[in-house]
């Protein structure tokens, strides 16, 4: 007679064997897969519970300011797609997407001179989730992603939920530095660690708000082609420069080398959760197979409502109305900061929705979170975008939700948190080391 192996119940998953342990919390505890060890709350959607109170002024979410959207026609958009194709958008589609969609995607990147097949397009729920599939489909634990510092604080969830180790390397005015990429990817392969991915996001970068010059972008596909790394281009904001024509893409100067990552997110809007990514033919077959197998295919209506408003409005002006409208609130937070925040230093974002303070010596960004909510204003504290916990000295301003003059009243507000964290500095030292009921946070003038 055959005899069943008996679990131990000192470390099986059964809820038993964690309440034995002492766990009562969780009794699911000793059942976790390892990865979800690396799983962590984001520090931005932590805010938002009391950053969307109406009397908080938000600097942290990178919300696009939807108002501007032609809500009419967007309400007549989504009936004509129920009325006239209903039996297809309601029902399970292609796990590739839709290809008048992924026609048109080609239409929309050909402004930033990316030519491509639609075959090459995989549409995904966001562009999210194809950095999650990317990840899926290259990564293995242990393996290193390469990014710049600062990083983007969603894709570092990802790396982290698949046990990637990322290393990151510095950027300046002129985005990622070439030079210590080559230097970090030596002294990696030196070290007998594989790199897989390098991940960028090179026009009007989250969180830093600068763009890799034009020179430079060349020269890092030259560096990760010799160190045989794929390129990851995340590229949400590319359309949304304040300035003159989009830059060329890193994809259109190497359709092999690089995955490039777009999203109709921030140049149409978020909830209908539609982006893609552009691969290589081996690769996008890969991609749609860990499509399929996560969520079946992306959503017809969805798919159907943005294809819909590309070949019936006016997108492109839709977009440089965005240009306009961003651009005014950039140049309120600028002007704000010079003004009220001397002391501090920050980027001039050319586009996007961002730009990147660095707080005065000896300021912890996060240690100083909770007066500035007392306070009613809401940043994101410089840690979230590094993987090493470093950036303790600079926030994210957002600039792209709230009007002008809530940006400034916004400013106002963090001005005098900052004001009053630096006298505390000088009375007790280092903002880590203030004791908690030393402060007391100004209040604001509410308006």
């Amino acid at each position: 007679m055959t005899t069943v192996p008996q679990p131990d119940r000192r470390t099986s998953g059964h809820p038993t064997s964690a309440a034995a342990a002492g766990t009562r919390l969780d009794p699911w505890l000793g059942a976790y897969a390892e990865r979800t060890g690396g799983m962590r709350a984001s520090e931005i959607r932590a805010l938002f519970s009391v950053a969307n109170r109406p009397e908080v002024v938000s600097l942290a979410g990178g919300m696009p300011y939807l108002a501007r959207l032609p809500l009419d026609q967007l309400s007549d958009i989504a009936a004509r797609v129920v009325a006239e194709r209903g039996l297809v958008a309601l029902q399970y589609g292609s796990g590739q997407g839709d290809e008048t969609l992924r026609e048109q995607i080609l239409e929309v990147m050909r402004l930033q001179a990316v030519e491509a097949h639609p075959d090459d397009v995989v549409v995904t729920t966001g562009s999210q989730q194809a950095l999650d599939l990317v990840t899926r489909v290259f990564v293995d634990p242990g393996d290193v992603v390469v990014a710049e510092a600062p990083s983007y604080v969603g894709a570092l969830g990802v790396f982290r939920a698949y046990q990637a180790d990322v290393v990151h390397v510095p950027i300046d005015e002129h985005g990622l530095v070439p030079g210590a990429l080559d230097e970090t990817l030596t002294a990696l392969a030196a070290a007998g660690r594989r790199v897989k991915l390098l991940y960028t996001v090179p026009n009007f970068h989250n969180p830093a708000g600068v763009s890799m010059s034009t020179e430079r972008r060349p020269r890092v596909l030259e560096i990760a082609r010799r160190h045989g790394v794929l390129v990851v281009e995340d590229d949400p904001y590319g359309l949304l420069g304040f300035e003159g024509e989009p830059r060329p893409a890193l994809r259109s100067l190497d359709d092999e080398g690089v995955l490039y990552l777009g999203s109709f997110s921030k140049t149409f809007a978020p909830g209908y959760r539609v982006g893609w990514v552009v691969a290589p033919h081996a690769v996008r077959e890969k991609l749609v197979l860990a499509s399929e197998s996560a969520i079946l295919s992306p959503s017809n209506s969805s798919q159907l409502t943005v294809s819909t408003y590309l070949s019936t409005c006016d997108w492109r002006s839709q977009i440089k109305d965005y240009r306009e409208m961003y651009r005014e609130r950039r140049d309120a937070m600028v002007g704000a900061l010079a003004d009220l925040m001397p002391t501090a230093s920050w980027t001039v974002p050319e586009g996007g929705f961002y730009t990147w303070v660095r707080l005065p010596e000896g300021l912890d960004a996060r240690e100083m979170l909770p007066r500035a909510v007392t306070a009613l204003v809401a940043y994101v504290p410089g840690t979230a975008f590094f993987f090493d916990g470093r950036g303790a000295d600079h926030m994210r301003l957002s600039f792209c939700y709230p009007t002008p003059e809530r940006i400034r009243e916004g400013v106002r507000r963090l001005a005098g948190v900052v004001t009053a964290e630096r006298d505390l500095v000088e009375l007790f030292g280092a903002s880590g080391t203030v004791p908690r009921d030393a402060v007391q946070s100004p209040g604001p003038d509410v308006v």
